[in-house]
C-alpha cells in the first residue's frame, strides 16, 4: 500500500518589498566607543508647514473676499446699499488677510529655526511669503474697492 503524498499548504504571497521612496536611509552612523556597534541615525523627510498653507489659504479668501467688495460696492452704489455691504465685506477681507499675515510670518519663523539636531525639518518658506502677498492684497484691494463705492455712492 502506497501512502498519499501530503496535502499541499498554500502559503500566502510574499510581501513586495517596499518602493525606493519608502525605504529607510540612513543618515549618519555613530560608533559606540568600546564596542563593536554602532548607532544609526535614519533620515526623516522634511514636512510642509501647515501653517504655511493656512496661510496662503487665508490669503486667497481675502482676495476672494476683496472681489465681492467691489462687486457689491458697484451694484449697490445706486441703490444706497453698497457701502453698507461693501463695508461688511471689506471688514471681513481685511480680518482674514491679516490673519494670513501672521499665519505667514509665523511659519517663515518656524521653518526658518526648524532642523536643528533631533528635530523636524519644516519646509514651505515660500508658501507662507505667498501667504503674506496674498493677504496684503486682499487687504489692500479691499480698502480701496471700499473707497472706490464711497465716491461712487456719494457722487450719485
Amino acid at each position: 500500500m502506497t501512502v498519499p503524498p501530503p496535502p499541499q499548504v498554500p502559503y500566502p504571497p510574499a510581501v513586495p518589498p517596499p518602493p525606493p521612496s519608502g525605504r529607510w536611509r540612513p543618515e549618519r552612523v555613530d560608533a559606540l566607543p568600546g564596542t563593536e556597534f554602532g548607532l544609526v541615525q535614519l533620515r526623516v523627510e522634511p514636512i510642509t508647514s501647515g501653517l504655511a498653507i493656512g496661510s496662503l489659504i487665508a490669503g486667497i479668501g481675502s482676495i476672494l473676499a476683496s472681489l465681492l467688495v467691489l462687486c457689491f460696492g458697484v451694484a449697490g452704489s445706486s441703490g444706497g446699499w453698497g457701502g453698507w455691504v461693501s463695508g461688511a465685506f471689506t471688514l471681513l477681507s481685511v480680518l482674514v488677510g491679516g490673519g494670513a499675515i501672521a499665519l505667514g510670518v509665523v511659519a517663515r519663523r518656524q521653518v526658518r529655526t526648524s532642523g536643528q539636531t533631533g528635530q523636524v525639518r519644516f519646509t514651505g518658506a515660500g508658501l507662507g511669503m505667498s501667504g503674506i502677498v496674498c493677504g496684503a492684497s486682499g487687504a489692500g484691494i479691499a480698502l480701496l474697492s471700499l473707497a472706490l463705492t464711497l465716491l461712487l455712492q456719494l457722487s450719485a
